[in-house]
């Protein structure tokens, strides 16, 4: 969530630095540094809070220079506080850097060892004290030195970066790398940039090259030259972004939406990123403010959202009451407010909302607090009113969501919603190390099986224009699914403006059945499972009656073929995590539909992105 923008060239770099930095705000920070060189030396200003401190401190006294980094941090490794902003410093070396070094304890023991000393808490410093000692030590042979040590530290890391490098001794000189977290290079005339988003400098240049992983860039006024994991020149195709900033943030997808159903897997790790410690089988989530005694003497945990954050939280009932075992109910924000509800200071109310502003989810957190609940929140947007009102928040890293109907803020929101539950089954004793090492390992694997799930989208074209025409849907399933289908339904009334209904796939023999006929789409959410056999009847039994099936089941499924007009396969992961890849399907059919239909995707009608109102 952390911004990045680099400056090399002719201009005074100070205040375009600071626009960038605002440009990038909306990914969320809790400090923010700049660093720029002037007659031969770094100068370094940070600030805790909100940018426009350091905006203060800039203005109050000005720093010269025309090569310069800028940072906006939001905190992974160490409190928030000025030390632990970035930009990070070693001798002549100053370092901004996104993404998480997973060795940095073993490395940072290591730099000690050798005589190295700290000044924060911060992963991103060990990268300034290991490009220091490669700088001091290596030959660069026909490389540049400031470059050729960049690329030597690299070696150390393990993890994720998107990071840019300045050194006193190159005044004109930034050096970039990336690895599993994004960077652009801005190209200019006389003049390039550097920055972790198109938008933090689009005012400044159309024209951006978008590093693949394992590139390093040598960035100066003369030319920009990049270079790919092995070292060797490589050529990067620039691309030439013509829409005005808002449209740029769609990267060359169609609709906002469906860039963001394909953010998913980055924005999942986004969410998991500093919390998980696989090697521990535990989540580390101190933010949450709940300490030891109070997760074991929790006896009720109530949930509370509105709409696909209520189909979050069903799912979050799953969650709870098998890993942690506590009773867990799950109700609708507007409804639970009037409702005379049973909590007390043994409950723990769990209140989800992706813009933290949503109306009644702050009333009926307002409520549970007012007889005496704790509560936390699970949302997207920093500072928003829902997790000022909390006792704490766990937030969800999904990035600005604009498209309406919600998809990675629903997916990270799961992710959130696991998270807690395996660091509250640990604390009460009802996960052992094993259990939640197993569970963490398969959670970890999600954003790859997504970015499988999202490479061939052929098949929805082809359910697009065989379904487009029907004039509504039903969605079944069964278990940790069942929300799935209510979601999957939601997404298609929302967008296409096809009639669609969910139901428990139990149920469908208490009223649903009597719509089916050969003109009714069906689709079955029927992954494995241990509720497998009986949902898969209730397919069989909407096949004999004429239903046109639509199946998201297992890969390698071989039973399921007769039976589905279509089937759409999603790879075979833990029950309780299925819902995290079975949704994806179904994200898909809505947005292919809608599309081919020629609705407004990202903006349907009568909808807003926030309701903040009852």
């Amino acid at each position: 969530m952390c911004g990045i923008v680099g400056y090399v060239g002719d201009r005074q770099c100070g205040l375009m630095l600071l626009d960038g930095l605002k440009r990038l705000e909306y990914r969320g920070y809790d400090s923010a540094g700049l660093a720029i060189i002037h007659e031969g030396s770094i100068h370094v200003r940070r600030a805790e809070g909100k940018l426009v401190n350091l905006e203060g401190a800039f203005h109050r006294e000005p720093m010269p220079g025309t090569t310069g980094i800028g940072h906006t941090r939001w905190a992974t490794h160490g409190r928030p506080c000025e030390e632990n902003a970035h930009p990070h410093r070693s001798g002549k070396i100053v370092v901004v850097h996104n993404g998480i070094i997973e060795n940095h304890l073993t490395l940072k023991a290591e730099l000690i060892e050798r005589g190295r000393t700290f000044k924060s808490e911060t992963d991103t410093e060990i990268i300034a004290h290991l490009v220091e000692e490669a700088y001091n030590t290596g030959d660069a042979g026909q490389r540049h030195p400031l470059h050729a040590a960049v690329r030597a530290a690299l070696e150390h890391l393990e993890g994720s970066y998107a990071l840019v490098v300045l050194h006193e001794d190159h005044p004109d000189v930034l050096v970039a790398a990336r690895h599993a977290s994004p960077l652009v290079v801005g190209l200019g005339e006389g003049e390039y940039f550097a920055a972790s988003d198109v938008p933090a400098v689009l005012s400044h240049t159309r024209n951006f090259i978008f590093l693949d992983d394992g590139d390093t860039a040598l960035l100066s006024k003369e030319a920009a030259k990049i270079f790919d994991g092995g070292g060797a020149p490589v050529e990067r195709v620039a691309k030439r972004i013509n829409w005005d900033p808002i449209s740029a943030e769609k990267q060359g997808y169609k609709h906002f939406m469906l860039k963001e159903i394909h953010e998913q897997p980055t924005r999942i790790v986004d969410t998991l990123r500093g919390r998980v410690a696989i090697e521990r089988g535990d989540v580390d989530l101190g933010e949450l403010g709940i300490s030891q005694d109070e997760a074991a003497s929790f006896n009720h945990l109530q949930i509370v959202a509105c709409g696909t954050s209520y189909h979050a939280g069903m799912v979050g009932r799953y969650l709870f009451e098998k890993l942690a075992r506590v009773h867990t109910s799950v109700d609708l924000a507007s409804e639970f407010r009037y409702a005379d509800p049973v909590v007390d200071e043994r409950t723990l109310t769990i209140a989800i909302s992706q813009s933290g502003e949503t109306a009644d989810t702050l009333a009926a957190l307002r409520e549970a607090r007012s007889r005496g609940s704790k509560v936390v929140s699970i949302c997207n947007v920093m500072e928003s009113t829902i997790p000022r009102e909390s006792d704490g928040v766990f937030y969800t890293h999904a990035g600005p969501e604009i498209g309406v109907a919600s998809t990675k803020a629903f997916t990270t929101q799961l992710t959130g919603l696991a998270t807690i539950a395996v660091w509250l089954g640990r604390r009460r004793g009802t996960m052992d190390q094993a259990e939640a090492t197993e569970l963490l390992e398969a959670l970890r694997h999600i954003p790859q099986a997504i970015e499988g799930l999202l490479e061939d989208d052929s098949a929805y074209h082809k359910i697009a224009r065989d379904f487009s025409h029907a004039r509504s849907f039903l969605f079944l399933g069964r278990g940790i699914n069942f929300p799935i289908a209510l979601e999957g339904a939601l997404k298609l009334k929302e967008i296409s403006y096809i009639h669609a209904e969910g139901y428990a796939s139990g149920e469908m023999k208490h009223g649903p059945i009597a719509l089916i006929d050969d003109e009714l789409p069906v689709v079955v959410v029927v992954p494995k499972s241990t509720t497998y056999d009986k949902i898969f009847s209730n397919l069989e039994e909407v096949k004999a009656r004429g239903g046109r099936v639509i199946a998201v089941a297992t890969e390698g499924d071989d039973k399921i073929g007769p039976y589905a007009d279509v089937v759409l396969s999603v790879p075979d992961i833990p029950e309780l995590l299925q819902p995290l890849l079975t949704i994806i399907p179904l994200q898909l059919l809505a947005y292919h539909i809608a599309d081919f239909k020629g609705t407004d995707v990202d903006q349907p009608r009568n909808l807003a992105k926030s309701v903040t109102v009852e």
